[in-house]
């Protein structure tokens, strides 16, 4: 597997710890509909929670929160809305990024909640 998928891998693995601690119910991790893929659901309280995690080994080209472009944005929106359909669901749903850059050794974790909006 080439590097960066490792680096995306642990990301994702240091995002699902983070909400975990955070009081939040993972539900589905890399969970895909069509051509989308959501990286995480996680559920706390009533907030249906759809988590992009973006993972990158440096700031030196950028936040990692920079790289969601508008066609994922429109790619995420569709599969949450086919997955509440599926399990026939009544939540108010909420848009996340979870950005987890390495400083040296360490991963850092910057939760962005209500990252953006999907009017």
């Amino acid at each position: 597997m080439a590097q960066h998928n490792d680096l995306g891998k642990e990301g994702e693995k240091q995002a699902v710890a983070f909400l975990e601690e955070n009081g939040y119910k993972v539900l589905e991790t890399n969970w895909y509909f069509d051509k989308a893929e959501i990286d995480i659901i996680a559920q706390k309280e009533a907030i249906l929670t759809v988590v992009e995690v973006k993972t990158r080994s440096s700031l030196e080209f950028g936040l990692p929160q920079d790289f969601v472009n508008p066609k994922k944005i429109k790619l995420l929106v569709k599969a949450i809305n086919h997955y509440i359909e599926l399990h026939d669901l009544d939540v108010e749903v909420r848009f996340d990024i979870i950005a987890v850059y390495k400083e040296k050794e360490v991963f850092k974790i910057n939760h962005i909640l209500d990252a953006f909006f999907y009017f």
